[in-house]
């Protein structure tokens, strides 16, 4: 058989919730397909291949695949678990005609299971539950077989959708069951019931070309790469066809046609109606455009994502040591590269303020966006990032917020101390739920409520506590949640951090810095013990004397620095704060970075 022969079809996304195993899964469909050669050495989580994402150990971008099985090709994409990447999800969708919905045989249903199956089922798609990590000795098989249950029926399953097969699975020794108790080596099991029970991908190819931009890619070789399904017709090499925007209607003519095998993109003269392609040469496609015949044509409906529920200012870096450590740093270069990724990923969006060297980024949640932002530091991006805002919405005189669901996952003894930080942030507790000596809570919370929840989280815990989230939609205002209780120790001269320094400043709270790094005015060296900001010197060195004094030159101890991750920075400034982001460090600074200026400021606001 060669790559863009007519032949049958499946067309699947992989869903899951987050670590629940979808991409371990894709691994071992792919090395039990022939995918690799004999004895080739192949590694781990094979799809995750942006650093980030093995980093994490999550799935961030979209991944296209296709494997062989009794003579029917399998198109199999891999799609992010995590909410804040529901756009991904969004699209995929619309290239597939079947879900495996992945599910930890421990965790069970957890809230990303819930929203990527309510979105499968809005798009009327049949789904195969695959109950993975069966071999964990803590697997509760029975209970969640029925949480599942109980998920499609919540989610108003059609008759059809609840008949659904279930597979169990032990990705990681590679073994598929049709049955718990049947004995396997292998997952042929699963890929006979993907056979089976899968809709083959349908579309006419008589009738005149049809399909929708759902990816886009950036290859260094051939430039940019359009992603989707044919949904009906043949699409050729070189062929002359009519780009349809939202606004206009483009004549294009496209390069080469591609399509999946394994891991490969495989170039064919034509593809046909249900088969999922890569084309070059259409410079000016955006995700949603639709492609058709130059005669015909006939635009498909956009696709629908969820609206941005956060907001981040990103800025030109203004601190004094700005330009040292990134290679990109003007706004020109930032402006450019924000509306870069605004046209590939469709849940974010990029605004330009009264400011010319300030943007307004909106995404769906505090990772979305710190992934950007991590992902453009690595680029050699220099950038000054603000507070994140929630997004509220004006619905007939009533202000009204973003709302998540949130579950989580705490020992026991740490129960109290969860439910009072809730209490707080204007949580309310839904559900309580009992497992191997941890509880499991669910909350509605206001997403603002969720900002430097996660850290706070792991300190109360001692790094026990789990916690997921979910968009559940606007409600109005919850009023004021308490901010940060604690202000900042600030810098009030430039220069280079003493031990001597930081050691006769330590009791006043947590250090941020080390001996030896360079601080400036106006940068926030640590975090006050009290409520209010106070500006110091980390750089005061011991003066010499001849004179020694018993013990008091005998090495210093410092207390090791907090260091914080970029997510963990965001949630932690205020308001009149920033996070100066460059390729080598973070740095926490004032946005009035003068202290005299500052506290008459401070002065006029409490009048």
């Amino acid at each position: 058989m060669k790559a863009g022969d007519s032949i049958e079809r499946r067309n699947i996304a992989i869903i899951a919730h987050v670590d629940h195993g979808k991409t371990t899964l894709v691994d071992a469909l792919l090395k039990q397909s022939a995918v690799f050669r004999a004895n080739e050495q192949v590694e781990e989580r094979v799809l995750d291949r942006n650093d980030l994402e093995r980093e994490r150990g999550i799935t961030i971008l979209s991944k296209n695949t296709a494997i062989e099985y009794k003579g029917i090709k399998i198109n199999i994409v891999d799609t992010p678990g995590h909410a804040d990447f529901g756009g991904e999800v969004e699209r995929v969708l619309n290239m597939v005609d079947g879900v495996l919905l992945v599910v930890d045989a421990f965790e069970g249903a957890m809230p990303q299971t819930k929203y990527v199956l309510r979105k499968a089922m809005e798009h009327g798609l049949k789904a195969v539950v695959v109950i993975n990590k069966i071999d964990r000795a803590e697997a509760r098989i029975s209970e969640v077989e029925d949480e599942i249950l109980e998920l499609f029926m919540e989610l108003d399953a059609t008759d059809e959708q609840l008949e659904y097969k279930t597979v169990y699975t032990a990705a990681k020794a590679g073994i598929a069951k049709k049955n718990i108790d049947d004995t396997s080596d292998n997952m042929k099991p699963l890929l006979d019931v993907i056979i089976k029970e899968m809709p083959p991908s349908k579309g006419d190819v008589e009738k005149p070309l049809q399909m929708m931009v759902t990816t886009l890619e950036a290859d260094e070789y051939v430039g940019k790469v359009v992603i989707g399904r044919i949904n009906r017709g043949v699409v050729h090499a070189g062929e002359q066809i009519l780009l349809m925007t939202s606004t206009d209607q483009i004549k294009c003519k496209i390069g080469k046609v591609y399509v999946y095998e394994g891991l490969k993109r495989v170039e064919v003269e034509s593809a046909e109606a249900g088969e999922i392609v890569a084309l070059t040469g259409l410079t000016e496609a955006s995700i949603g455009d639709t492609i058709c015949d130059v005669e015909n044509p006939d635009a498909l409906e956009a696709i629908r994502v969820d609206e941005p529920t956060l907001s981040v200012t990103f800025g030109v870096n203004t601190s004094p040591l700005a330009g040292q450590e990134g290679e990109y740093i003007t706004s020109r270069h930032i402006r450019d590269r924000l509306f870069k990724e605004a046209e590939t990923n469709v849940a974010l969006r990029v605004e330009e303020t009264d400011s010319a060297d300030v943007f307004k980024v909106s995404g769906r949640g505090e990772l979305h966006l710190s992934i950007l932002i991590e992902t453009m530091r690595r680029e050699g991006y220099e950038l000054q990032v603000g507070k994140p805002e929630v997004v509220y919405k004006m619905r007939d005189g009533v202000k009204l917020e973003p709302m998540e669901l949130l579950t989580v996952e705490v020992p026991t003894e740490y129960m109290g101390t969860v439910m009072e930080s809730m209490g707080r942030r204007k949580g309310e507790l839904k559900t309580v739920d009992e497992r191997s000596g941890y509880q499991r809570l669910e909350f509605e919370i206001p997403a603002r409520g969720l900002i430097g929840f996660r850290s706070e989280l792991l300190t109360a815990t001692r790094g026990n506590g789990i916690m997921n989230h979910v968009f559940s939609g606007y409600a109005p205002y919850k009023g004021d949640i308490p901010r940060r209780t604690r202000g900042s120790l600030v810098a009030f001269e430039a220069g280079e951090t003493t031990g001597y320094g930081i050691y006769n400043l330590q009791e006043r709270g947590v250090m941020f810095v080390e001996p030896g790094m360079k601080v400036y005015e106006g940068m926030i060296v640590g975090e006050n013990s009290r409520e209010m900001d106070i500006d110091i010197n980390p750089c005061k060195a011991k003066h010499a004397t001849n004179m020694r004094a018993s013990g008091s030159d005998e090495a210093i101890r410092l207390v090791p620095a907090r260091v914080m991750s970029l997510e963990q920075a965001m949630e932690y400034i205020n308001e009149d704060e920033a996070v100066e982001v460059t390729p080598k460090s973070l740095r926490l600074r004032k946005l009035e970075l003068d202290r005299v200026t500052r506290g008459r400021a401070a002065k006029n606001a409490r009048k």
